[in-house]
């Protein structure tokens, strides 16, 4: 009986003690249900060969699962450890830099507008001025048969005719030709500027009658603003030139536009389009190649022929349109060439052809001149020179000039938004002034300013871009 007692009580300290440390088991069978097993290890076996079951296994996965659940959701990323404020110092960086681009931006725009303002500025005290003139002096007699008034005359701005002005120095010598034509040039006097603009004033006012004829010419009053016709395709366009016959002959029509692009190593292509229309386009209907290659651009259309300088040669061609043949060959004597007296702004352009009324016209220098601006009216069937005229400006000192009306004017400068045309001489008189007509360069590098007798108009070439500007001339003044 002790030892019957004595077995139950051994087996229930022994079932006790399995009892705290039995364990239940969950996890799913190969049919995918769940399945709880309970276990409790034997009072005999100390242990068992397998220290792990599959339940622990997908115990652990899904702790891991939850584990980068919980890193997401707080906005780390599992396995990376990242600096505190990393974040915060990157978009507060990006913020700054956002912040420095928006204050060049705006300063940018602050000096482009003080820049307009300073020029509004001006422009508003020379219009201040130029009323006070207006105001203060009387105007002059319109009727041509009245004589100057006296005070005009004695303000040096109005010469007589006659050489026995005390204030004139002009002078008479031989041409390159051995002729004895008139080289004469009044002193380039910076004097009241005021006159000259209240001159320009009161000649633009139309007649009361309404009859004004400005198809005349005249003494240019104004430069109307650039319009644009055509952009250059490629860097061979930077420079150029483009022109109209004003007396074309068959078979080119008047409305025919030629242009020769004047950067590269070979110029030798006259491009010729039907009309302006076909030039906007960029249809050429001809194209040319000149047996010379070409310098600069200081070529010209006249009477069915182009008139060009040769490279690298004071030597002016004549080339017939429409027999494509080199038609007459002449050197222009003593005059500069290749760098020698350029424009201010250089490309070769020692040599300038034009065309206007009265002809046609090379504008140059020589060494006798010092630089100084030669005009010499040519003979358009032989080139040979007529008569030249020899001023007091420096043809570097120009950015570039033109013929109109027998009269030479010239650029001060190529590249500035708003500059003006700043000298004026007359060929009939032998006489030159300065004068103050504002002109714009649109696209701020003017290579090329010519006078196009065709359609009264000044054509350019301003940085890849062909554009025309309209003028308006004054009353002819009675001699």
């Amino acid at each position: 009986m002790f030892l019957l007692l004595s077995l139950c009580l051994c087996g229930l300290l022994l079932r006790g003690d399995a009892q705290d440390r039995a364990a239940l088991w969950r996890g799913n069978d190969r049919s995918g249900r769940c399945q709880y097993t309970f276990t409790v290890p034997s009072p005999i076996e100390a242990s068992c060969p397998q220290t792990g079951g599959p339940e622990m296994e997908g115990l652990k996965a899904r702790l891991s699962m939850l584990e980068v659940l919980v890193s997401r959701l707080t906005g780390g990323d599992a396995g990376v450890p990242q600096r505190p404020g990393a974040g915060a110092q990157s978009e507060l960086q990006e913020a700054l830099n956002r912040a420095v681009g928006e204050r060049n931006l705006l300063q940018g725009e602050k000096g482009r507008l003080e820049r307009e303002l300073e020029g509004l500025q001006r422009r508003m005290e020379e219009m201040r001025r130029e009323t006070e003139r207006l105001r203060n002096r009387p105007c002059p007699p319109q009727t041509p048969l009245v004589p100057p008034a006296p005070s005009l005359q004695s303000g040096g701005l109005m010469r007589p005719g006659g050489g026995s002005s005390q204030m004139s120095h002009l002078m008479t010598r031989p041409n390159r030709q051995g002729d004895s034509s008139s080289l004469r040039d009044s002193a380039w006097q910076y004097g009241s500027p005021g006159f000259q603009e209240l001159k320009a004033e009161v000649t633009e006012v139309p007649a009361p009658d309404g009859s004004e004829d400005n198809t005349g010419c005249g003494e240019l009053v104004s430069v109307g603003e650039p319009v644009t016709h055509r952009k250059a395709d490629n860097i061979e366009g930077k420079y150029g030139v483009w022109m109209q016959d004003p007396e074309a002959v068959s078979p080119y029509g008047p409305s025919m536009v030629w242009r020769i692009d004047t950067i590269g190593a070979d110029v030798r292509k006259l491009f010729g389009y039907e009309d302006m229309e076909q030039l906007s386009k960029g249809f050429p209907s001809k194209v040319l190649l000149l047996p010379d290659q070409v310098e600069s651009t200081g070529a010209t259309v006249y009477r069915g022929s182009l008139y060009y300088q040769r490279r690298r040669s004071r030597t002016l061609i004549r080339y017939d349109l429409a027999s494509e043949t080199i038609a007459a060959r002449r050197e222009l004597p003593h005059a500069g060439f290749h760098g020698q007296y350029p424009y201010s702004w250089g490309g070769y352009t020692d040599i300038d052809l034009a065309v206007d009324e009265q002809g046609l016209w090379a504008v140059y220098s020589t060494n006798k001149a010092k630089g100084a601006i030669v005009i010499s009216q040519l003979d358009p069937h032989s080139l040979e020179v007529k008569r030249s005229w020899e001023t007091n400006i420096r043809k570097k000192s120009v950015a570039n000039s033109f013929m109109l009306c027998g009269k030479l004017y010239t650029v001060a400068s190529y590249t500035s938004p708003e500059t003006v045309i700043n000298y004026m001489y007359d060929t009939e008189t032998s006489q030159g002034k300065t004068v103050s007509i504002p002109f714009r360069n649109k696209y701020r590098y003017n290579s090329m300013i010519d006078y196009n007798l065709a359609q009264r108009k000044l054509f350019a070439w301003d940085n890849f871009h062909m554009v025309s500007y309209d003028i308006r001339l004054g009353r002819q003044q009675a001699n």
